[in-house]
């Protein structure tokens, strides 16, 4: 059996940090958010990581993480770049910049990922079990038409400084994923949470326990040309409208494939509390909770001791 990869997307911009948020310490050991997810992976069985980055940061990256992940993973290097994958005929508009998204991120791993493979983002704490329950179903149950999602409580990956993004989630009795949709304005509400998508002028309420994916994904080793076929259409669709922004987001395919009968994604819920960095007023909250982490016997000071 392959053993299963373990894909992070990193190539974002991280703009509304308004710095490089994955090399931002976390703790007094100098530890990032990274580390923790790569812990917390390792313990969970994953031996081999792709980080998925620009080719402009990769010295600095391998500088900062990636040399010293190598000792106890095997570390790989994919570049998200805007040519990459391009269908074609279709012209790169002269006002893009940024990446074409996470879908066309865990893509640009296709070539170094030989078997069923995690997805998840570079920036988020995603806790122990979350790993452990998606790495049991890649190698117990995944094949080309059977993915896996971690299902977050909404209430548990919110911040306060803001609105974040995230895909609302309906699952049914039999635990599978029945309709995903990315809510770009979301926010912390009584009960619950809100999402707007008219800048505030009117909100739609999600109540407590309502089930959300943080881009932490299990697919089998054939999702890898659902994304390459899907990513053609959805730029016919979408470049022409909004050139400079428009993304294609990890969560499209597996609901396009759910709406053709072509795949489905069981949904595993957790109990853990995402946290994450969105904002650079989250940052002292991060490293409170994982101290708290840290005292109560979750996490040792030096993970890798």
């Amino acid at each position: 059996m392959i053993k299963p990869t373990l894909v992070i997307m990193a190539a974002g911009l991280a703009s509304r940090f308004g710095g490089d948020k994955q090399v931002t310490p976390v703790d007094e050991q100098g530890h990032l958010i990274i580390d923790y997810s790569l812990y917390d992976a390792h313990r969970a069985g994953f031996d081999k990581v792709v980080f998925i980055i620009q080719p402009f940061m990769k010295d600095n990256f391998h500088a900062a993480i990636g040399s010293r992940i190598e000792k106890y993973m095997e570390v790989v290097y994919a570049f998200q770049t805007l040519d990459r994958f391009l269908p074609e005929g279709v012209q790169i508009p002269e006002c893009r910049k940024k990446p074409w998204g996470t879908a066309h991120a865990a893509l640009c791993a296709r070539d170094v990922v030989d078997g069923p493979f995690a997805v998840i983002n570079a920036d988020d704490f995603y806790g122990r079990s979350a790993y452990e329950s998606i790495y049991r179903f890649l190698t117990e149950k995944a094949n080309d038409h059977n993915h896996a999602m971690v299902g977050f409580q909404v209430e548990n990956t919110l911040t306060e400084n803001g609105t974040v993004s995230r895909g609302v989630c309906k699952v049914n009795e039999m635990g599978y994923l029945t309709e995903i949709t990315e809510r770009t304005a979301i926010s912390p509400f009584e009960g619950g949470a809100r999402f707007t998508e008219d800048g505030g002028t009117t909100y739609t309420f999600l109540p407590k326990g309502t089930l959300v994916s943080m881009n932490m994904w299990g697919f089998g080793h054939g999702f890898m040309k659902d994304l390459e076929e899907n990513f053609a259409p959805f730029l016919k669709e979408n470049l022409e409208k909004n050139p400079e922004k428009c993304e294609y987001f990890l969560p499209f395919v597996p609901h396009l494939l759910i709406e053709k009968g072509a795949a489905k994604v069981s949904v595993l819920p957790t109990l853990d509390k995402w946290y994450g960095v969105t904002y650079k007023q989250d940052l002292d909250g991060v490293k409170k909770a994982i101290a708290d982490m840290k005292k109560a016997g979750q996490y040792t000071e030096n993970l890798w001791d």
